[in-house]
């Protein structure tokens, strides 16, 4: 396993560790129902964050890797980013033809902050130039606007709507289809 680190002005991303601190954190992320009021799944009990980073643990140790689950830490909140606490959780799942999908969550209190726009933007930076990819997506529910100005911000267009292409709780949703290809990436900094 190469563990990805990935640091930004702000925020640093890094391998999740099987410990008490990042369960707890991940479970702070995927247990609170407004967090994953748009995410795919339904909040999740401490136990199942614990065999989440279990299995975030082995993708990171696939030969040919293809997925990237990754721990957001502040970088102000520990003098080595290793050992911060994870306000958040990043997502990179590779596909054919050289494309990936990206996905990113933070804890409410981190909400409104910019976060997400810099999270987005070490996930493409990192996908187009570490990884070289051709294209990145991104699914979001069509009432989460917070998401959808963050994509567009960093240059994803607006490719399609799929129409009750999510059901959660019994509940049929909307989402839309946002992509950034390689050729359009410019990051926040000008590179």
């Amino acid at each position: 396993m190469v563990p990805v680190r990935l640091t930004g002005p702000r925020l640093a991303m890094r391998e999740y560790h099987h410990t008490e601190g990042d369960v707890d954190a991940l479970h702070a992320l995927f247990g609170d129902p407004e967090v994953t009021r748009y995410l795919p799944f339904e909040p999740r009990d401490r136990e199942s964050c614990a065999d989440q980073i279990e299995l975030y643990l082995e993708e990171a140790m696939a030969e040919d890797r293809d997925t990237y689950r990754l721990a957001v830490t502040r970088l102000e909140d520990a003098q080595d980013p290793r050992d911060a606490a994870p306000i958040g959780h990043a997502s990179l799942t590779l596909g054919e033809h050289r494309a990936a999908h990206l996905g990113y969550v933070l804890a409410r209190g981190f909400w409104g902050h910019g976060y997400a726009g810099e999270i987005t933007a070490l996930l493409c930076d990192f996908a187009f130039r570490a990884l070289d990819l051709h294209r990145l997506a991104a699914w979001v529910d069509v009432d989460n606007t917070a998401s959808a100005k963050v994509l567009a911000k960093l240059g994803f267009q607006l490719e399609a709507r799929a129409r009750h292409g999510r059901l959660k709780g019994g509940v049929r949703s909307d989402s839309y289809l946002y992509a950034l290809l390689a050729d359009e990436w410019r990051d926040p900094d000008g590179r």
